[in-house]
């Protein structure tokens, strides 16, 4: 399935100028193995794409009437960055992410802020070297029956390989909360470009080719430009938590910023020390809450009720890359 994505609301998400300077369609933006794309998107993150006074992003989520919270579910993407416009380390990225921060990837966060990691529920699971001029393409495992997410990963043209085992989280979507872009926390000066591509949603068994979304799975490549990625830090009972535990465990916490409460949402409801649930003012918050630091009194994100779509000749260009 590749599902038809509009803007975020603009009074929050893109910021002062128009769409075009934020996201763009070419066939260079793509991962050159991705033979089922005529596009590639290029996301663009500068002092312009200001949020809630704080942060800085530019987000696609999905417009669809499907159910993409059921059952095993592989949400596919490719994500690239270059020597132009590379981003910084110094400042926390989440990218490409839930509502409520399940499943995510990182950059500029420890134990390594030069690595691309994994997260689940903020806690990190698997990471390695964020190159340059490199495709990192992934794949979310979520079995939301089970309750579990683990991540499949390689670089350019070499099928996906599971990096990291399924572990136990607060799985939960409304279908439309699926963020394909970066949020970047600190607000700073510097113009970053995201390169993603391939995005897709299917049913399990998962496709580890890259390209197609529909074939069946192929042998690993010996060329130099088809490799798999290697972890900065194994795979291993140590670095991947078990889904389960002897003893009791608390329930999942959710991460500064992430909703923790409000009309339909089933996520995790208590905040990570020493963050506190609170209720976003009105008029366009009051059915969600977002976690508070209760130290500064800053509020986390939100997702708008209400979003601005695309033009038809926006929408018909997306398509093609989506």
């Amino acid at each position: 399935m590749r599902p038809n994505f509009a803007l975020l609301s603009d009074r929050y998400i893109h910021g002062t100028e128009p769409t075009s300077h934020y996201l763009a369609l070419d066939p260079s933006f793509k991962n050159p193995a991705d033979t089922a794309e005529t596009n590639g998107l290029r996301v663009t993150i500068d002092s312009t794409a200001m949020w809630n006074s704080q942060m800085e992003r530019t987000e696609l989520i999905p417009q669809t009437t499907a159910n993409l919270g059921t059952g095993n579910l592989f949400y596919h993407f490719s994500i690239m960055t270059t020597s132009t416009n590379p981003p910084n380390p110094a400042y926390e990225h989440q990218i490409l992410f839930f509502e409520s921060h399940f499943t995510e990837l990182k950059f500029g966060v420890g134990p390594t802020t030069t690595d691309i990691q994994w997260m689940v529920s903020s806690n990190f699971q698997w990471g390695t070297p964020f190159t340059p001029g490199t495709w990192f393409n992934f794949a979310y495992d979520i079995d939301f029956s089970a309750q579990t997410v683990g991540l499949w990963a390689s670089t350019g043209s070499a099928p996906l390989t599971k990096v990291a085992q399924n572990v136990a989280a607060s799985t939960s979507t409304n279908s439309e909360d699926f963020h394909v872009g970066v949020l970047r926390l600190v607000s700073g000066p510097d113009t970053e470009d995201w390169y993603i591509s391939g995005v897709y949603i299917e049913s399990g068994p998962i496709t580890t080719s890259v390209g197609n979304g529909t074939g069946s799975s192929v042998p690993p490549s010996s060329s130099s430009s088809a490799s798999t990625v290697t972890p900065s830090v194994p795979v291993s009972s140590s670095s991947v938590p078990p889904a389960t535990s002897t003893s009791a465990a608390p329930g999942p916490l959710q991460s500064e910023y992430g909703q923790c409460g409000g009309t339909g949402y089933t996520g995790p409801t208590t905040c990570a020390s020493p963050f506190t649930c609170k209720a976003i003012s009105a008029p366009y918050y009051y059915q969600r809450h977002s976690c508070t630091n209760i130290m500064t009194g800053t509020h986390g994100r939100d997702l708008s009720e209400s979003g601005t779509r695309w033009t038809p000749l926006q929408v018909q260009a997306l398509r093609r890359f989506l």
